[in-house]
């Protein structure tokens, strides 16, 4: 019976997670195509929306005993001081101010409310998330103007067995799939400025390990 070291059956699994992920992209990692030069650094006109997990801070001016602080539910809801089970997730902080407005409009006159969002998570399609051989695998909310320079700093950089340049990157649009290539060896080793690109809300960027 073969026993494997606790760092080789991390590996196993993190290779074995990243070939499942390709292969439910329906292509195979040597021949996706590259993101086109026209579309590398296009930006796209984003505004954050709250998810759960969000803290958020709701001041009403005036009336400070309903001023509260509150985290998203799991289901995506708050309750505030006055009213339960309101609707916060999938809303910017202006959106869900004017409704707390409007439903506090019923107990009080002309309620003005300013809502700020803190521990940002927003809701999952705009997330961005690295699976595989990246130092440190996460998801993390997408920020306006982030590229993939930027993103593997926040992961730290690709892992000891990465194979940075068979990574892949998979885009969602109107309900369509879009896999591309990425060459995070000639970006992170190269300084190729090249390899870098634009990031999109809901990006998954897939780094497999290569085979010893």
């Amino acid at each position: 019976m073969l026993v494997f070291s606790g760092n080789v059956t991390k590996r196993i699994l993190v290779l074995g997670l990243a070939s499942v992920v390709l292969g439910l992209s329906g292509c195979s990692s040597t021949n996706y195509p590259q993101v086109s030069e026209e579309e590398r650094f296009v930006q796209p006109d984003y505004n954050y929306v709250i998810g759960a997990g969000d803290s958020v801070q709701i001041f009403v001016w005036g009336n400070a005993e309903l001023s509260t602080s509150v985290t998203v539910r799991p289901d995506g809801k708050i309750t505030t001081n006055l009213v339960e089970d309101l609707e916060a997730s999938s809303k910017t902080s202006t959106e869900l101010a004017r409704e707390i407005e409007s439903v506090y409009s019923e107990y009080i006159k002309n309620p003005v409310v300013t809502v700020i969002v803190n521990n940002f998570v927003t809701i999952p399609d705009h997330q961005i998330r690295v699976v595989g051989a990246g130092a440190s695998p996460l998801k993390l909310p997408y920020s306006k103007h982030m590229t993939l320079l930027d993103l593997m700093i926040a992961i730290g950089g690709l892992n000891e067995f990465a194979d940075g340049n068979k990574a892949v990157l998979i885009r969602r649009f109107d309900g369509d799939q879009s896999t591309y290539g990425l060459r995070l060896d000639s970006l992170l080793k190269d300084g190729d400025i090249t390899a870098n690109l634009a990031l999109k809300p809901g990006d998954i960027v897939i780094i497999p390990e290569a085979w010893f």
